[in-house]
């Protein structure tokens, strides 16, 4: 992959996502050996610095790293010399001089992934800016499409709750737009954004409306934390008219697969018989992304091809 850094989907080609698809799978199945290490990346060294909490994430990448045989650190920016008042740049540099191939960075304000890029001679991977974008939750999340149905070409996808705040909903848009998916987005008009007929997606405020005949359901997290005012009544109103049951999957394809990112807030945006059904692929999601990530950090590092099966 000839790219110093992976900043979002809006900019990469279907082929190179389709690379990084087709490279993911042999590292699932390092995943899933007795002993899931291979020495790819034995003398590489990565970095995560996140300046917002994350479980999945940070530690798929931290355990990617390790799979390939990286060295990889976690900047605990709550006890590093940014709570001193160390500037972003100053943060980067530093690192920057003490080796490090590969920041991973996820920072609340939109862009900072673009600043860091711009800035240093380290590769960077965008693990979440602001609202903006997700690309590697993305990229786990068409893998495991791809898994189960066996190509991305033309499916109905529908993704449902806060679009408004998603970097997750922005960045599935990207990449599914160009394997000419058809994608729907539903929730309560204030937290549909504005533009969205530039995205090419077709936009319900009725769930039953949107589902119907859908091949994958992406249900997203109502994130409280980004909503500086009230965009919904109640959570028991927004549960009422968007959180996804089981009489909702009768109008989707027989088949139909349920994501979602995580954290779920069960009983909010969906239900626990959903959450635990036989359609969710949610932990599924979990294992493709380190899968996903331990293929990004071989294209990005500059892995041995003939060590992945060894």
């Amino acid at each position: 992959m000839q790219r110093k850094d992976l900043l979002g989907l809006y900019d990469l080609s279907r082929e190179e996502i389709e690379l990084i698809l087709n490279t993911a799978q042999p590292m699932k199945d390092i995943i899933q050996r007795d002993i899931k290490k291979v020495p790819t990346l034995r003398g590489k060294a990565l970095v995560t610095v996140f300046y917002e909490n994350s479980t999945r994430t940070r530690t798929s990448f931290e355990i990617a790293g390790k799979y390939l045989s990286a060295d990889t650190v976690n900047l605990g920016v709550s006890t590093s010399s940014v709570q001193k008042g160390e500037s972003l740049r100053d943060t980067i540099k530093t690192l920057e001089v003490m080796g490090f191939d590969v920041m991973i960075i996820r920072h609340s304000m939109s862009g900072t992934p673009h600043y860091i890029a711009r800035n240093t001679k380290m590769s960077v991977i965008n693990a979440g800016d602001g609202t903006n974008e997700h690309p590697t939750q993305a990229l786990l999340d068409l893998f495991t499409i791809r898994e189960h149905k066996g190509h991305l070409d033309g499916l109905k996808v529908a993704i449902v709750g806060d679009i408004l705040h998603s970097r997750v909903a922005r960045s599935n848009i990207y990449g599914l737009k160009k394997f000419g998916c058809e994608v729907r987005v539903v929730g309560p008009a204030t937290l549909l954004p504005p533009g969205l007929d530039r995205l090419g997606v077709k936009w319900y405020y009725s769930l039953e409306e949107a589902l119907q005949g859908v091949d994958v359901i992406n249900v997203l997290r109502i994130q409280r934390e980004r909503q500086q005012v009230g965009f919904f009544p109640s959570l028991d109103e927004y549960a009422n008219l968007y959180m996804l049951r089981p009489e909702h999957l009768h109008l989707a394809k027989k088949d139909v697969l349920v994501l979602h990112p995580g954290p779920m807030n069960r009983g909010v945006e969906i239900s626990s018989q959903i959450a635990d059904g036989v359609q969710a692929v949610i932990n599924e999601q979990v294992t493709n992304g380190v899968a996903v990530r331990m293929a990004i950090l071989y294209l990005m590092m500059g892995g041995i091809r003939d060590e992945i099966a060894g």
